[in-house]
């Protein structure tokens, strides 16, 4: 009985501790998220999207579709 007492006991102890990293290391990944988002807003340039870009996804602009194609016969 003394063992699992023991063993219990410890399971909680670096349960605790596992917890308590994550709660320090998510807030600090907040203030560094806070700082890189008001570095962006500063920014004038529009976020682009490299998909769309290279017409795997939808998005962008119909001119984009056409400027990449080689042969406008083909769909």
């Amino acid at each position: 009985m003394q063992r699992v007492r023991i063993g219990i006991t410890g399971l909680a102890v670096v349960f605790l501790v596992v917890l308590l990293a994550a709660a320090i290391v998510g807030f600090r990944t907040k203030e560094r998220t806070a700082e890189t988002n008001a570095a962006a807003n500063a920014s004038e340039a529009p976020p682009t999207d490299p998909l769309a870009e290279l017409g795997v996804a939808p998005g962008g602009t119909p001119s984009d579709s056409s400027a990449t194609r080689s042969d406008p016969s083909t769909p």
